[in-house]
């Protein structure tokens, strides 16, 4: 196999030279471009091409016109922005135009190989999914072809269709949308209400990208208490504070070469947020009572049930943190907004709790389908599998009716629908509502209040302090 190529455009002498020697050591064939031009002349001439490093500010033009053309002419082709230290707008935008990592001058040596041993990966990734098949783009354009798309493997879309199911325009969308986040290691912020398959979302970027193989690490920022989070995310060392016993690895160290992937992110307190965009922006931790920074190489995905930019906009939620972690946003969408894949999902669902129990499997009947695909769902995806554990468990016969889903007869509000108060007072109604929305979820949950936070999307510590206001036992 012949030797993969790589193409830097840089205006400085000096940087062009300290990458060509690092990369050639690497092994790779690297020719260097000093601005924009030359740069277009290198890919339709001189390709193919496994990597592409350019700068931000170019002689003639912006290294941002570049990415953005390499993206829609050459989507195979991973490409990396070197930006200015501390120029976070800049790397964001180029994460945005297509990038799939930046590096910052001066450039980091160990943070450049980690970044180039992901691309070449990425790479030959891509050439595997196209049969082996690497064009130019000059051959591209002789053969008379249109843009090209990023390549979807059949595995990939096996594996997509399996995990994400459903046949509606809004679940395609977002499988379309989650092939093309897999190639980028730009973060990506995953909205969506509670039980629409946030982390499964990010599991799908982790385990269809080039990280693959290394670590994916999941942790409910809400689930940590506040004077812990500092050594769960960076770790400790042995004798840092009373009950120090032994080192310990942060998240940060056990997801390394992985990825992080924060759930809901809305909860972490403002010193954390502090701490997270340092790590982020330095690609460094250091563990509590370390003398030493410690490298780290690691995806950060997260995600949040509440919109970030109200928090934000209230002061609760750092604006320099929030555009960090949401260069790219991905709605998750709720049933409501797919209600055509209810069945689809309540055949599978009933499925997997056969094998799980060990039962027969179980059938819908029609009213039963019905039922279902005109409940509001709250809880989504999660709410519709208690449903249907509870109704396999009461059902008689094999086939669930209506009856046995042992729904509420009165359906919820949904969209922008809303109970009117009548004559309580603001106050009073809304204590009401919440009220009733905590009652039902310790219900659906059978009573484990762990699992009704869970679903209700917030710390086990909020549904202690609720669940004592409004006397719940």
């Amino acid at each position: 196999m012949s030797q993969p190529r790589a193409l830097v455009v840089d205006d400085e002498p000096d940087l062009r030279e300290l990458l060509d020697m690092t990369l050639s050591r690497m092994g790779l064939e690297v020719e260097t471009a000093e601005d924009l031009s030359s740069a277009r002349r290198c890919l339709a001439s001189n390709g193919p091409f496994a990597l592409c490093l350019t700068d931000m500010r170019l002689p003639d033009g912006n290294g941002l016109t570049l990415i953005k053309e390499i993206s829609r002419d050459q989507p195979d082709l991973p490409v990396a922005m070197i930006t200015a230290y501390g120029k976070v707008e800049d790397a964001v935008a180029a994460l945005k135009c297509g990038a799939f990592d930046f590096v910052s001058k001066p450039v980091d040596l160990e943070v450049l190989r980690n970044l180039v041993r992901t691309a070449l990966q990425m790479h030959q990734d891509d050439i595997e999914k196209n049969g082996g098949r690497q064009e130019t783009a000059a051959g591209k354009a002789q053969a008379n072809q249109p843009p090209p798309q990023a390549a979807v493997s059949d595995s990939e879309n096996a594996l997509l269709r399996k995990r994400l199911i459903g046949e509606s325009e809004a679940i395609q969308r977002v499988r379309r949308t989650i092939s093309k986040l897999a190639r980028s290691l730009a973060p990506v912020m995953i909205s969506g209400d509670s039980g629409t398959g946030k982390e499964l979302a990010a599991r799908l970027i982790h385990d269809l990208g080039p990280r693959a193989d290394r670590p994916f690490v999941a942790v409910n920022c809400g689930a940590i208490p506040s004077e812990l989070m500092e050594s769960e995310f960076f770790g400790h060392m042995r004798g840092s504070f009373t009950g120090a016993d032994a080192d310990k690895e942060g998240l940060f160290q056990a997801a390394q070469g992985g990825t992080l992937f924060l759930d809901e992110v809305a909860d972490l307190p403002l010193h954390m947020q502090v701490k997270l965009l340092r790590v982020i922006q330095e690609k460094t931790v250091r563990p509590i009572g370390g003398r030493a920074e410690l490298k780290i190489d690691v995806r950060i995905l997260s995600a949040s049930h509440k919109p970030l930019k109200p928090l934000v906009d209230a002061g609760d939620f750092r604006n320099d943190l929030y555009y960090r972690l949401n260069v790219i946003e991905l709605n998750m969408p709720g049933l409501q907004e797919r209600p055509e894949d209810i069945p689809l999902l309540a055949r599978h669902f009933l499925k997997s709790i056969a094998d799980q129990w060990n039962e027969p499997p179980r059938s819908l009947s029609d009213d039963a389908i019905q039922a279902l695909k005109s409940h509001a769902f709250s809880g989504n995806v999660r709410e519709l599998i208690n449903i249907l554990q509870r109704a396999v468990t009461l059902a008689e016969g094999e086939t669930i009716t209506a009856n046995d889903l042992s729904m509420d007869a009165e359906p919820q509000p949904s969209g922008n629908e809303q109970r009117r108060p009548g004559s309580q007072n603001l106050d009073d109604y809304i204590e009401d509502v919440e009220r009733n929305i905590l009652e039902n979820a310790l219900r659906e949950a059978r009573y484990n209040k762990t699992e009704a936070a869970r679903q209700l999307g917030i710390s086990f510590r909020s549904l202690r302090y609720k669940l004592k206001k409004y006397d719940i036992d």
